[in-house]
């Protein structure tokens, strides 16, 4: 059968490669188009689209590249109907992907989305046009399928893919990682500023006020895939930190602590039983915008899985260098790592334990060949 799946970010890109992998085990005969990013390239099928070219963050950024969203949607409709595909597989990116799920249920396309749009935080009206423009939503976070029920929304809950995509990771020999990236013996703590250049830029100066307050540990940047080095380079400028590219996981595993900006990377950090100052200051106009519109308590997805603080975040005017260093400090503290561990351990048995990118394309395609 003939797939087409769209993904935005480096998260999506990510699952999407996971489900590529489970659909092609699944079905012997799948021709795969997608959006996506370097991960589903290296699975197989055609990229359209690469995410780089599309990473607008919140509703001022939107707004001003308006004009090359909107080329996207129409080239995107263009190109759906020009492969005729058996299904559409949506993956989060929920600015973009609503839009082309409206217009493709209603030209008769079959929709199915992987990993709910964050309708639960804001805007909870949308379930009325998700219920009428998804054939079927698979679920990721365990309190989403209780949220869909109250809507009278049956939806699958098919568990978090970050469970499989990091036991199955690669183990790191952690004194071959030093030598390769010239890192010292001290403990490390890592800094993961985000995927976008708007975040980045918010994130990471602030991130490298605190680094002479901790001369006991050495800080290591954790470098986007979508990025190059020569953008983290100019905000750096010269201070002695040392940068790891594309490494994510790799660098949590071998990490004392971390600094995170708010986003998957928050639940990542926490699988890897790492202890975490989670961290998110946006646009002032993109920020008084979803204040007035999400209504959730916490903003790091540990915190609204567990629902209660087991991170401390600093969000907005809280991100300063006084608040950063006092958690900072406060994470290195072995009591306090002790119970962090304790929550981290019970995150992880609330998520639904491992093989959702196979459930996932099990469902979909059993529900497509009908």
């Amino acid at each position: 059968m003939k797939y087409y799946i769209i993904a935005g970010e480096a998260s999506g890109d990510l699952h999407g490669s996971n489900l590529m992998k489970a659909l092609f085990e699944e079905d012997k005969k799948a021709d795969i188009r997608f959006w996506g990013g370097d991960l589903m390239q290296g699975v197989g099928g055609t990229l359209v689209t690469h995410y780089k070219e599309r990473s607008f963050m919140g509703f001022a950024e939107v707004i001003l590249n308006l004009k090359t969203i909107l080329g996207f949607i129409k080239f995107c409709k263009k190109d759906i109907e020009a492969f005729n595909p058996d299904v559409i597989v949506f993956i989060d990116n929920s600015g973009f992907n609503l839009r082309i799920a409206k217009w493709a249920k209603e030209v008769g396309y079959k929709t199915h989305y992987y990993i709910s749009p964050q309708v639960w935080a804001s805007r909870a009206g949308r379930v009325k046009k998700i219920k009428r423009d998804v054939d079927a939503m698979y679920t990721i976070l365990p309190f989403e399928k209780p949220f869909y029920d109250n809507y009278g929304y049956a939806v699958n809950f098919v568990g978090h893919p970050l469970i499989d995509a990091i036991t199955n990771r690669n183990l790191v020999d952690e004194n071959a990682f030093r030598k390769e990236y010239g890192l010292s013996n001290k403990p490390i703590i890592a800094l993961l500023p985000g995927s976008r250049k708007q975040e980045i830029k918010k994130m990471l100066d602030v991130m490298l006020s605190v680094v002479d307050d901790f001369t006991d540990y050495q800080f290591v940047i954790a470098g986007a895939p979508s990025q190059d080095f020569s953008f983290y380079k100019s905000i750096i400028k010269n201070r002695n930190i040392a940068f790891v590219d594309n490494k994510t996981y790799d660098l949590l595993s071998v990490s004392f602590a971390a600094l995170v900006t708010s986003g998957t990377a928050t639940l990542e950090t926490a699988l890897f039983k790492v202890p975490q100052v989670v961290c998110y200051k946006a646009n002032t106009i993109s920020y008084q915008i979803a204040k007035r519109i999400i209504t959730l308590k916490y903003i790091s997805l540990v915190n609204l899985i567990m629902d209660r603080e087991v991170v401390t975040e600093l969000i907005q005017a809280d991100l300063n260098t006084k608040h950063l260093k006092k958690e900072l400090e406060t994470i290195l503290n072995p009591e306090k790592r002790n119970q962090l561990f304790l929550d981290y351990y019970e995150l992880e048995q609330k998520l639904g334990g491992k093989g959702a990118s196979k459930k996932t394309a099990k469902l979909i395609f059993e529900a497509t060949k009908k």
